[in-house]
């Protein structure tokens, strides 16, 4: 059903909330829409780590690699593909920025993690959003990816009531 891949969980802080099979699922989905046949993209094994860190260890690394000093929700490390044709990417969660961006969005922290976990892989896999269209592109993606496991469109504004 997913496309070949490895995945490897590091917990630097507990998340009882984001078991290692969920995480799973949510990478499998976004590499199965991204690399699907009508997606144009040669089919490719994958190998990521996704690691959950605390705000510290997501300030030090946004400051190390972005040159912002401040922990940010989600950092992705794409490596490009080895000689073995492997692509190959380290994904980073800061838990507590999601937990105070969902909390302030009025969402689950499951459905935000989900949405940040499907963007962090799109990122490993090439798609980026600094210009306009690729932001839309990207969007759209991961709007369809999390609309298949019942997820609402992470972008949408919900009007005040």
């Amino acid at each position: 059903m997913y496309p070949e891949f490895s995945l490897s969980v590091q917990y630097a802080v507990q998340a009882p909330e984001l078991p290692r099979w969920r995480l799973r699922r949510w990478v499998g989905r976004a590499l199965q829409a991204a690399l699907a046949p009508e997606a144009d993209a040669p089919p490719q094994p994958v190998a990521l780590t996704l690691r959950i860190v605390d705000e510290p260890e997501g300030r030090r690394l946004n400051s190390a690699w972005r040159r912002r000093d401040a922990a940010t929700n989600v950092l992705t490390f794409e490596y490009g593909c080895g000689p073995d044709g492997c692509l190959r990417a380290d994904i980073v969660l800061c838990l507590p920025v999601m937990a105070r961006e969902a909390a302030s969005q009025g969402k689950p922290l499951q459905q935000h993690a989900a949405h940040l976990v499907t963007h962090g892989v799109l990122h490993a896999l090439g798609y980026d959003h600094v210009q306009d269209d690729e932001a839309r592109a990207m969007e759209a993606l991961e709007t369809r990816i999390l609309a298949a496991q019942g997820i609402p469109d992470p972008y949408k504004i919900e009007a005040d009531g």
